[in-house]
């Protein structure tokens, strides 16, 4: 199992102009090189505790556990997934068929796989190289929201 913090630094070290930063209570890696957005935009999150709207990967009881979490393209996840799921209520997942509790799975994310994010539980080291080139989508997707954003209206 890889640690969060090696995750991090990875990314940090292989990834231009991202910014490490707590929000929501979660570890997030925004890609905001100029900083001309008051965060900016999200590549990737790490859960580390339950939460009152997401509590499907149940890691209130795993100590050290955590989730990272990811956005790719709509058509990686349909390639991946099958289909992108309707948006659940507050305080449900979505309706994919997958236990979100598993460990070292890549699979949709519990509540915003309906925007293309994906997600896992405690990746392995092997499970992380294939995460690589999703990480990778999910940067060139960074940069042009982040392009699209930061531009005066």
């Amino acid at each position: 199992m890889l640690t969060k913090n090696e995750i991090i630094k990875h990314v940090m070290n292989n990834y231009h102009g991202l910014v490490c930063e707590s929000n929501w209570g979660e570890t997030c890696l925004f890609y905001n090189p100029e900083k001309k957005l008051k965060k900016g935009v999200y590549l990737l999150t790490f859960k580390e505790k339950d939460g009152k709207n997401d509590n499907s990967s149940q890691l209130k009881d795993k100590k050290s556990f955590y989730r990272l979490n990811l956005g790719i393209t709509k058509r990686t996840f349909l390639d991946l997934f099958g289909h992108i799921p309707t948006r659940p209520v507050a305080g449900k997942t979505v309706d994919m068929g997958y236990d979100f509790s598993t460990i070292d799975c890549i699979m949709p994310h519990p509540i915003y796989s309906w925007m293309a994010w994906i997600c896992v539980v405690n990746p392995s080291q092997q499970t992380f190289k294939k995460l690589l080139p999703l990480i990778d989508e999910g940067y060139n997707l960074c940069v042009g929201k982040y392009n699209k954003k930061k531009l005066p209206r």
